[in-house]
């Protein structure tokens, strides 16, 4: 590439640069591709520095540089089984909570020998896709005794366990004498023994329990598939139990202040508690006075002990529909760390003073003991806010706590937050774990009064850990990806809605296309499309902004009995506010980077098993439905098939592509649709359409229909290149089959 010797490549350049090379590459090989020189190659030191800091990049070992999320140029891999070609695929250690998992093929090696599931090995990586890599081997580790979830079938020959997990390629053959007593249909975790390439994997049952159909197993395997740590070290559970109740010594008292907490009305732990009251200050009409009062877990888990071991390791609490499984012991977590009414408990608190328009004047923190006036529920609060009863609602706490929400809800539209509205599916189990309903969990303006006053609360900490100069766990949520965007305008171009390619979006940017379906029939699959289009949100300590509430600071502080950044941020403010000797300690400020990771990992990790566990209650709670026909719309087009929402449950059903209507089909990623060549079907990203039920696993979570209604039918296209989808013979009618058989 020719360039003038005093000119910098552009940002778009080095991007298309570091994109097309399969492994990382360094300041060198750019600097050499470019023609940079001399004095220049200090400026060009510093782009890809700014680069790396606004996520374009990563930057690796050795300073090398990688497009965002990409792996590690020389990374462990652990094998995971082989693919339907017999292809040795593998999976990066430590990166497993990663969704999508990127592909990763290893290369035979005749030096290291075959490699089986579990074998782990020290691999040289070059991309050969977006999210696909060859892995050559450089040293073999030795084997970890690989692990496995699955659903038992005895057999003559002792048995077989169909895994779980819905990637899993095969089963796994049980020798006679391993079977453990297991009978069919029970759930068990096999160990994996070492095997060539040819055959079953073959394995030994460990561990049994109930069967598959039963709903309380399916959080138990989501645990199990994930690895989340579910069990407490002895040492960790002594600390909890030995722990004391606080006196008021050099806290603020804020016993007198009628602060109540308010959360569902199946919620076991409460971390934070609120209070209003309007400013008397005739500098503010209209302005209010906020106390947000949040539980003082720091003062329980110290830096470093057993307790604070096992949060950082866990990362997080999961939540399942039968189950949570915490972040710190119930001692804690539902004791002396839940604000419980009626009882004192150690807090730290930050007043905030906003004006009628809801922007902060000021705030300040304390370190206090509180006492809760009362445990109030989110439906509570809104039944007496719309009229209804009042019992147990303390006098005039709630006409301040709505007035102050008003406002500060002026100050979210003024700003322009993002406002995505998303159903959020809700499991109701009776007390032996039956399904009796899934439902939509309501979203009630009492859940909204809660979320602005904790985020207003996030934004303090935020501000006052820059104030001090102390490290911050802030919350990151980086600007959408160019490419995301510019696939989203294609696609609301096909609905006819004008979305300015090139523009520079802002969240008000999407709220307008938001508003524009508001009521419409799309409504739904264009706030899922604008929501793909986002940046995921992480834990890190270089502050990039919030871009979804669109905030320039923001940290979590709310939420510590349940979150490890929370109480990160706790010993940030109480060793830069000098309110106590447990706060952070002096080494820690250099682990933040790696806790950032390490904490965003685990994130993603419940996200997973709190995703997959409810995919299995909906394949559970459709079992006894295969046949039947159902309403639904199609919101994902891969070169596979399609899935399909149904609009009663909110299940996603796979309708594979061997399904549709006898063709070859070309999948069209931006457009997302699959075409057929010879007749011309097309099903598009959006499209509303009727399903068969085929199948419901509910051990998986597979969910599996074929389309009976639906789909248009345009003119065939000529040539082209294969996206995807087998060859398929013509079909004599031209219109989708309903219910005919496959060979």
């Amino acid at each position: 590439m020719a360039r003038p010797p005093a000119q910098l490549p552009t940002r778009e350049q080095i991007l298309a640069f570091v994109e097309d090379s399969p492994t990382p590459v360094g300041r060198r090989e750019i600097a050499r591709a470019f023609d940079v020189k001399g004095p220049m190659r200090a400026e060009l030191r510093g782009l890809l520095k700014e680069m790396a800091e606004a996520g374009d990049l990563d930057m690796g070992r050795k300073r090398k540089v990688a497009p965002p999320g990409a792996l590690p140029e020389v990374t462990v891999l652990e094998v995971t089984g082989t693919d339907k070609d017999g292809e040795v695929m593998a999976r990066a250690v430590g990166r497993e909570a990663e969704e999508p998992a990127p592909r990763i093929h290893i290369l035979p090696d005749r030096r290291s020998g075959p490699m089986g599931s579990g074998d782990r090995a020290l691999c040289r990586l070059e991309r050969a896709g977006e999210s696909f890599y060859i892995a050559r081997v450089i040293r073999r580790l030795g084997r970890t005794a690989a692990r496995t979830f699955g659903v038992f079938e005895k057999t003559a020959d002792g048995g077989r366990v169909r895994p779980t997990d819905k990637k899993a390629k095969s089963e796994i053959r049980i020798p006679k004498g391993d079977e453990k007593e297991a009978v069919t249909g029970d759930l068990v975790t096999v160990e994996i023994m070492p095997k060539g390439r040819l055959g079953l994997p073959v394995g030994r049952v460990i561990e049994r329990f109930a069967g598959a159909a039963d709903p309380r197993s399916f959080s138990r395997i989501a645990i199990h598939e994930q690895e989340i740590p579910d069990v407490f070290p002895e040492a960790a559970e002594a600390l909890a139990e030995k722990a004391k109740p606080v006196s008021l010594g050099k806290r603020t008292d804020l016993r007198a202040l009628p602060l109540v907490t308010i959360d569902g009305i199946d919620a076991r732990d409460f971390d934070d508690a609120v209070f209003a009251e309007a400013d008397e200050d005739p500098a503010n009409p209209g302005g209010f006075r906020l106390l947000v009062a949040i539980a003082d877990v720091a003062h329980y888990v110290r830096p470093g002990d057993a307790l604070d071991r096992e949060a950082l390791k866990r990362g997080n609490s999961v939540y399942f529909p039968d189950r949570v499984v915490p972040m710190l012991p119930e001692a804690l977590s539902n004791g002396l760390c839940s604000l419980r009414p009626d009882e004192d408990r150690a807090c730290l608190a930050v007043e905030i003073v906003i004006d009628s328009e809801g922007n902060k004047r000021r705030h300040k923190f304390m370190r206090g003991l509180m006492r809760s006036q009362a445990r109030l529920t989110y439906r509570q609060v809104q039944q007496a806010r719309d009229g209804g009863s009042t019992e147990g609602i303390p006098d005039g706490i709630l006409e301040p706590l709505y007035g102050a929400f008003a406002a500060l809800r002026k100050a979210r539209t003024e700003r322009g937050a993002l406002d995505i509205e998303l159903p959020e599916k809700r499991v109701i189990l009776d007390e032996s774990g039956n399904i009796t309903e899934i439902g939509i969990r309501e979203r009630l303006d009492a859940h909204m009064l809660i979320e602005e006053f904790m985020v207003l609360a996030n934004v303090c900490a935020a501000e006052t850990l820059e104030d001090r100069r102390q490290p911050c766990m802030y919350r990151v949520h980086e600007t959408p990806d160019p490419e995301k965007v510019a696939a989203l305008s294609e696609v609301l171009d096909g609905l006819g809605i004008a979305f300015a390619k090139g523009q520079v979006v802002r969240p008000k940017t999407f709220n307008g296309v938001l508003a524009k379906v508001k009521g419409e029939p799309h409504e739904r699959m264009v706030n899922e499309l604008v929501l793909r289009s986002q940046s995921q949100a992480v834990y890190a300590p270089e502050n990039l902004g919030h871009f979804g509430l669109a905030l320039t600071k923001y940290a979590h502080f709310t939420s510590p009995i349940r979150r490890y950044s929370d109480l990160l941020v706790h010993r940030a403010l109480i060793r830069g506010l000098k309110f106590g000797e447990d706060g952070l300690r002096p080494d820690d400020d250099s682990e933040f980077q790696e806790w950032g990771e390490h904490i965003s990992m685990t994130e993603r990790r419940a996200a997973v098993a709190e995703r997959t566990t409810m995919d299995r209650y909906l394949a559970r709670h459709l079992a006894d439905r295969v046949g039947g026909i159902f309403p639904g719309r199609i919101n994902g087009v891969t070169k596979f098939g399609v899935f399909v929402t149904l609009d009663e449950t909110g299940a996603d059903g796979l309708v594979p592509i061997r399904s549709l209507p006898d063709d070859y089909y070309d999948h069209d990623d931006v457009h997302h649709t699959l075409t057929g060549r010879s007749h011309g079907w097309i099903f598009r990203l959006g499209d509303r359409v009727e399903v068969r039920l085929v199948d419901a696993d509910a051990a998986s979570g597979g969910i599996v229909v074929e389309i009976v209604s639906g789909g248009e039918q345009g003119t065939a296209p000529r040539g082209g290149r294969r996206h995807g989808g087998p060859k398929r013979r013509p079909q004599a009618r031209g219109r989708p089959p309903k219910g005919r058989k496959r060979r």
